[in-house]
C-alpha cells in the first residue's frame, strides 16, 4: 500500500481498502482501488484510475501526459477529476443521481467527458 509520499513503479498499484481524507497514493503505472475514495484522499496515477467503490475524492490519470488515460468508478462522484493536463470538477448544486450506475471519464477533443461505463465485446 502506498500513502501519502511514495510512489510505486510497478505497472498497477492496488489499494485494497478505502482512502480517507488526507491520504494520498501516487503511481507511475495504473491505480486500482478495492473501497471508496473519500473526500480529501487524492490519487495520482502515470496510467488509468479504477475504483471499486465510491470515488469522492481529487483523481488525477495520465499525470505523465497520458491523455488515452481513463478514470472508471462504481460511483462517481469526485471533488476534481484531471486526465492529462485538463481539469474539471462537478457543477454546483448537482443533484444526487437515485441509481449509481459505473462511469468512465475520458478525454474527447480536449475535453473531459463522463459516460456510462459499457463492456467491450
Amino acid at each position: 500500500m502506498v500513502i501519502t509520499g511514495e510512489t510505486l513503479t510497478e505497472d498497477t498499484a492496488l489499494v485494497a481498502r478505502t482512502l480517507r481524507s488526507g491520504q494520498k497514493v501516487r503511481s507511475a503505472g495504473n491505480v486500482l482501488v478495492l473501497g471508496d475514495v473519500n473526500p480529501g484522499a487524492e490519487i495520482i496515477a502515470g496510467g488509468c484510475v479504477v475504483v471499486m467503490g465510491t470515488l469522492r475524492g481529487v483523481v488525477h490519470a495520465g499525470a505523465e501526459g497520458d491523455e488515452t488515460a481513463t478514470v472508471t468508478a462504481l460511483t462517481l462522484l469526485p471533488t476534481q477529476i484531471r486526465i492529462a493536463s485538463c481539469i474539471t470538477r462537478p457543477p454546483d448544486g448537482q443533484p444526487t443521481p437515485d441509481v449509481y450506475r459505473p462511469e468512465v471519464a475520458r478525454l474527447k477533443n480536449g475535453e473531459v467527458v463522463i459516460e456510462k461505463y459499457v463492456v467491450s465485446k
